[in-house]
């Protein structure tokens, strides 16, 4: 069995309100982001119950796999646009992936 290559990648995870969806991904693409992962998620925190039930209560988790630079940039991007007005949570984790030119 042939060895598999393993490149290392950042995984950047953006926990945010829905309305941010279109703001977030052009953001994250002008910044250098190649690709994206997109899903509407359930939740609580400290600030309270988001469970969906009408439009504005609407949360999504955008996951990104790109460079270290470009998750810090647009980690950087999404605290100093979205975070002071908007409900925001972010999590780097350190990731290795295969045909590292996709990402």
């Amino acid at each position: 069995m042939t060895p598999l290559h393993k490149h290392p990648k950042t995984l950047l995870v953006v926990v945010a309100e829905a309305v941010l969806e279109k703001s977030l991904i052009r953001d994250a693409q002008r910044l250098g982001a190649q690709g994206w992962t997109l899903t509407e998620v359930r939740g609580a925190n400290h600030e309270g119950v988001r469970e969906g039930a009408w439009e504005a209560d609407r949360t999504i988790e955008l996951k990104l796999i790109c460079e270290p630079k470009v998750a810090d940039a647009i980690a950087e991007q999404v605290l100093t646009q979205y975070a002071a007005h908007y409900s925001v949570a972010l999590y780097f984790a350190q990731v290795e992936v295969l045909r590292p030119e996709r990402y």
